[in-house]
């Protein structure tokens, strides 16, 4: 056993032998995963100021659709439907509708533009008032 351990040192010595030792290999193991567990840490606030900056948008995207429907055809009732769908054989005021489960979702009821409701996966549902509606999402 001595013998080999001084055989395989003498080789190493001599560059012989080319490699990581496994304590290098474990220090090398645990700089990455502390660097990982901070780079997660610091997304952590961008995902949600992400969501925030989505539901804005979606929701000037469905007011501003409905505002032309309501230009287009005064008095039409609202409904997801009518947007996605158009009336009397027109094309769709909103290609998809908005759709983020986890974080926040459209409905529409009422009959005007102010009917729009704006419900958020945390409890809030009011009325889309705009940016500001969006601010309890997370």
């Amino acid at each position: 056993m001595t013998s080999t351990l001084q055989r395989l040192k003498r080789q190493r010595d001599a560059g012989e032998i080319n490699g990581f030792t496994l304590i290098e290999i474990l220090v090398v193991i645990v700089v990455l995963g502390i660097l990982a567990a901070v780079v997660i840490f610091a997304l952590g606030g961008v995902v949600s100021k992400s969501a925030k900056a989505a539901c804005e948008a979606d929701g000037a995207t469905v007011v501003s659709a409905i505002a032309a429907l309501e230009n287009q055809y005064p008095g039409t009732p609202l409904s997801t439907g009518v947007l996605t769908t158009g009336t009397n054989g027109s094309g769709p005021y909103v290609q998809s509708w908005p759709n983020n489960s986890a974080h926040y979702s459209f409905t529409v009821s009422g009959t005007t533009v102010t009917g729009l409701q704006l419900q958020v996966v945390g409890g809030f549902s009011g009325p889309y008032t705009g940016p500001s509606s969006c601010d309890s999402v997370v």
